[in-house]
């Protein structure tokens, strides 16, 4: 590494720990951010670039390489991470001034979220086999992704002592060490149960562990582990979907069902009223489509 750039790793690593710590950034936006700045970290060894001599210039070739790697959400995700880099090294002295935020962020085009019809879930849980243990839990496991709209990462997170059965709540841990209480309804309830009472402890034994969710070693159930079981029955019904396609359908079938905006933003855990109100433009395609299907002055000789 050039002299100008020794030490840069453990800023990184500085710029991650405050991150986690003083801004509380969830660890997947601490993890990502930590991410986009070791590539520029790569292009500046590579480019001889100095850490504390990166000027606007530099920014801009590294953007426009950047540009022929990536799509315009990485660049996008990527610049506001050396924002926030950018925004430290000030912080620490290492810049006089954040040259970053001379930069623009790239117009992106935010794509509907891919949503399943009520079928089409029924379809992908009827295909897990119930034989085994683990089977009861991946049933438990989506279903309750479906019924409560969880995030991956809150899924495999939830704590048993969270779980409160007899009131059909969770208590979540969402982005941001935000907490907020979910219902769940009776099918999750019902295969929920199952995998409490009877699956999970012919794999736990006598242990004690904390996670509602364990894979077959007893372990925490990884948003990894979670990812490639769902990527699994995928391919067995011949759906195109992800888990987090799970969450996308339980908002939209509570808007499409006559819920109110604000009630799915707080199920949800939204901040922003205009993260939940991309669901509302699914509903309204679905309603096109209806209307175009069946309206009878639709229809053509």
């Amino acid at each position: 590494m050039e002299d100008g750039n020794r030490g840069f790793s453990s800023i990184i690593t500085g710029f991650y720990d405050e991150l986690v710590t003083t801004e509380r950034k969830s660890l997947l936006t601490a993890e990502t951010y930590r991410s986009s700045v070791e590539i520029l970290e790569k292009w500046c060894v590579e480019n001889k670039v100095p850490l504390n001599s990166i000027s606007v210039r530099h920014l801009t070739a590294y953007f426009a390489a950047r540009r022929l790697q990536a799509d315009e959400l990485t660049v996008a995700r990527d610049i506001s991470a050396v924002r926030s880099f950018g925004a430290y090294l000030v912080r620490n002295g290492i810049w006089e001034k954040n040259v970053s935020l001379l930069l623009e962020r790239p117009k992106t085009h935010r794509s509907l979220p891919r949503v399943l019809s009520v079928e089409q879930i029924e379809q992908i849980l009827s295909a897990i086999d119930l034989s085994t243990p683990l089977g009861i839990r991946d049933r438990a496991l989506f279903e309750l992704i479906y019924s409560s709209g969880l995030r991956i990462s809150e899924a495999s997170a939830l704590l048993l002592k969270n779980v409160h059965l007899e009131e059909q709540l969770l208590w979540v841990h969402g982005k941001g060490d935000k907490e907020r209480l979910v219902p769940f309804g009776g099918e999750a309830l019902k295969w929920v149960s199952s995998w409490l009472d009877e699956a999970r402890p012919l794999i736990v034994g006598s242990r004690t562990v904390p996670w509602v969710f364990v894979n077959y070693q007893g372990k925490q159930f990884s948003r990894k582990g979670i990812w490639k079981r769902f990527k699994e029955l995928e391919a067995m019904v011949g759906l195109d979907a992800k888990v987090h396609t799970l969450r996308h359908s339980f908002a939209t079938h509570l808007l499409a069902g006559g819920a109110d905006l604000r009630s799915v933003q707080e199920l949800l855990g939204h901040s922003d009223l205009s993260t939940t109100q991309i669901y509302t433009h699914v509903s309204a395609d679905e309603l096109q489509a209806y209307h175009s299907e069946f309206f009878p002055r639709n229809k053509k000789n």
